[in-house]
């Protein structure tokens, strides 16, 4: 954890299979990470660096003064997508910051966070995130290289804006392809045709040759 990062204990991913994990061949798909903070305090930023998890959920325990005895869980994120594409490896290790006012629901009164990884591709062996920071009001985090639509817009734009303004990957490689082909015949049509000043149909005129 970082100096200015709230004091916590961070505990070991717990996985999530369904079945005997001992019995069956299948690699567990989930990951459940537990962090508890020493005291309840207002949470500004979760900080963190991508390790090959595709879509994540943030829940967060509330516990306040005036009734301690009541803890609620809420979600304040939910299936925030981290990778484009589980199967390839754009997103997969990059910086993520959480703003308070990007999740879904307050952030004071904060005991614990539960970060659940999801990675529903085979692709990937293991899968986690790294670098975790919890920073509390009036601090951010020193991390540099936080991908720009994850720490400035919500998480419904955030694919919409990746997109934006690009044109059709398909469509130019079609496109591309056309080219290629209409430059590879123009380039035989050259070198088959005859070069010549006064050939006519493979003949040379007389008339031509005797006023040169």
């Amino acid at each position: 954890m970082a100096q200015d990062s709230a004091p916590c204990t961070v505990k070991a991913p717990v996985p999530l299979q369904v079945g005997d994990g001992k019995s069956e061949l299948g690699r567990p798909g989930v990951y459940v990470i537990d962090v508890t903070l020493q005291k309840p305090q207002t949470v500004q930023e979760i900080s963190f660096k991508n390790s090959y998890t595709a879509f994540l959920t943030v829940r967060i325990q509330q516990r306040k003064k005036s009734d301690p005895k009541n803890r609620r869980w809420r979600t304040c994120v939910r299936d925030l997508r981290l990778m484009a594409n589980p199967h390839t490896e754009d997103g997969s290790q990059d910086y993520v910051s959480l703003h308070a006012p990007q999740v879904l629901c307050a952030t004071d009164h904060v005991s614990s966070i539960r970060l659940i990884l999801r990675q529903p591709s085979p692709v990937w062996t293991t899968f986690t995130i790294e670098d975790l920071q919890i920073n509390p009001s009036g601090q951010q985090s020193l991390q540099k290289g936080f991908s720009w639509w994850l720490n400035h817009l919500s998480p419904k734009e955030q694919l919409r804006s990746l997109n934006k303004g690009l044109p059709d990957p398909n469509r130019v490689s079609s496109e591309l392809q056309q080219m290629w082909v209409l430059t590879e015949v123009m380039r035989s049509n050259q070198n088959a045709a005859s070069v010549g000043r006064f050939d006519v149909d493979g003949c040379y005129d007389i008339n031509l040759l005797s006023y040169t």
